[in-house]
């Protein structure tokens, strides 16, 4: 437990890390990097270069001095990361090294600022939410290990095949190399993929979302192909899956994880909208709920540029017309001649009104521009909060 005083001083500083927090992150990421050069074969260096990953960090940085007196407030945050981190395998002995570089990054953007006291405290306060994280990832571990078909670590998988389901969009069934069970997941999930292309100094790791219904002898990931643009490198992993994994390649993932699931417990009507690549997790939650829930009413709306970035299209036309339960509608962007969808251009507030209850559990995911649109146009119908649920590709954002 922290003092009074220690408290006092911590969360004397928020304003401070308002202000400063995105800088302080990056230079702690440049030092970290510096110092341990190791641990570059876990970050996902695009994150890095994009900004994301200190953008994230410098808001948990931000919560947990906030909430530091009630840390049972950031507790959802907590364990959203730590499923993060499970996944990556960082370990309690990778803690004391953040709080060393986190510290020497606050001295060198606050300067004298930085008194002794407030370092001081921040040593103390560390400590307290390192505890915390160590604490809830320990449990993660061993339930992620104990699971029927379960492991800690990496485990390697075999691609069983691969399926060209648009221009872009490619899946890989995988299979466990030495036969045994696999965990079982929640529609939503994702898994961590290790790879080490060939030309690359560093391992790269990458979460991909699972994109069928648990219950299968293989996990299936559904990956978009992230070619370089005026602003961005190819994304290595997705590019070295697409131009080189071929069926009986030897890939390492980590178990099943993720806090972005579907509510099964719920007989609310359904809403899953997707943009792009973001429909992975959707068919996940659309096959599920298809299966487990034959009664609840489902609305399916996915958003591509046009047919041919169309992931998956025929797939959901036959549970469509397998189902009754279920309504599907397209919307594209810039369909080519003779293209059929319900709308033309992007999901907006008129056509979500006409299509979906205001009254349904809504999930959604997508490119983030795509989902602030989604969620601003939910809340303006009516939409409670506690029925909205999204996830970010990559580090956490804001909406």
């Amino acid at each position: 437990m922290l003092d009074s005083q220690t408290i006092q001083i911590i969360k004397s500083t928020v304003p401070v890390l308002e202000v400063h927090g995105q800088a302080i992150t990056t230079v702690f990421y440049k030092k970290l990097f510096i110092h341990h050069p190791e641990l570059m074969n876990i970050f996902n260096h695009a994150n890095q270069r994009q900004g994301k990953q200190p953008a994230a960090l410098a808001g948990a940085v931000y919560a947990a001095a906030a909430n530091i007196d009630r840390l049972e407030n950031i507790l959802p945050v907590v364990k959203q990361i730590g499923e993060k981190h499970r996944a990556l395998n960082i370990l309690p002995e990778h803690y004391p090294i953040v709080g060393e570089t986190l510290l020497g990054a606050i001295k060198d953007v606050l300067g004298a600022a930085a008194t002794p006291e407030i370092i001081d405290a921040w040593e103390k306060a560390y400590q307290v939410i390192a505890d915390v994280f160590i604490s809830v990832e320990a449990e993660m571990y061993r339930a992620a290990e104990t699971a029927p078909g379960g492991w800690r670590g990496y485990r390697n998988f075999v691609i069983d095949h691969r399926v060209e389901e648009s221009s872009v969009i490619t899946s890989f069934y995988l299979k466990p190399q030495d036969g045994q069970a696999i965990s079982q997941y929640e529609p939503g999930q994702y898994i961590t993929l290790r790879v080490k292309p060939e030309g690359e100094s560093n391992t790269h790791i990458r979460h991909y979302t699972l994109s069928s219904a648990p219950g299968q002898p293989y996990y299936k990931i559904s990956v978009k192909r992230e070619d370089a643009g005026a602003e961005k490198p190819a994304g290595i992993v997705s590019s070295w899956l697409h131009r080189h994994a071929e069926v009986g390649t030897v890939v390492e993932l980590s178990a099943p994880a993720g806090s972005f699931t579907l509510d099964q417990e719920s007989e609310k009507p359904l809403v899953l909208i997707s943009g792009g690549v973001g429909l992975t997790p959707m068919i996940s939650m659309l096959e599920t709920v298809l299966v487990n829930q034959p009664e609840r009413p489902v609305t399916f709306i996915h958003a591509a540029i046009d047919g041919s970035y169309h992931a998956m299209k025929e797939h959901v036309e036959k549970l469509a017309a397998d189902h009754k339960q279920l309504k599907s509608y397209v919307v594209y962007e810039c369909p080519q001649e003779e293209e059929a969808c319900h709308k033309q251009g992007y999901i907006d507030i008129s056509f979500l009104r006409d299509k979906m209850d205001s009254s349904s559990d809504c999930y959604f995911c997508g490119p983030q521009a795509f989902m602030s649109s989604i969620f601003k146009d939910l809340k303006e119908l009516g939409v409670q909060e506690e029925q909205i649920h999204y996830e970010f590709f990559g580090p956490a954002g804001t909406l």
